[in-house]
């Protein structure tokens, strides 16, 4: 980027990181990393990897669906966020049953998983209600 070094202000953002959900995704993903470095090492290529795929799979739908021009296009990507956050929400439930996490960790990540889930619904319903108009 030769070099170059600027200030990022709020108009410099993209669309998508003026997002509640993009921002409350990010901070879910990284505690989903930090909750997995506890997972056993024979999880690494297993649970700990599908969970975090599925994880960063939200916030990258919501900024790549961002980029798609008609609204309907819009609220398809959202709609594969909230398919993601449910596969984690399977996941981690997996997760508890093995073990893996306490039941006070997964009640933490299940609200999360509720508001991230609300704000998805509010996300698609805005994009479709405006495709509509």
């Amino acid at each position: 980027m030769n070099g170059l070094k600027q200030k990022i202000t709020k108009e410099h953002l993209f669309s998508f990181e003026k997002l509640e959900v993009w921002k409350n995704a990010i901070i879910f993903s990284k505690q989903i990393y930090e909750i997995t470095l506890t997972f056993p090492d024979t999880e690494k290529f297993g649970l700990v990897s599908q969970i975090r795929r599925a994880t960063v799979s939200i916030s990258s739908n919501i900024a790549e669906g961002s980029a798609k021009k008609s609204l309907k296009e819009q609220a398809k990507f959202t709609e594969i966020a909230f398919g993601s956050l449910l596969e984690v929400l399977n996941q981690i439930i997996i997760a508890r049953e093995l073990k893996y996490i306490n039941n006070e960790t997964y009640i933490l990540i299940r609200n999360d998983i509720l508001q991230i889930s609300r704000q998805l619904n509010a996300l698609k319903n805005s994009q479709l209600r405006r495709n509509n108009e």
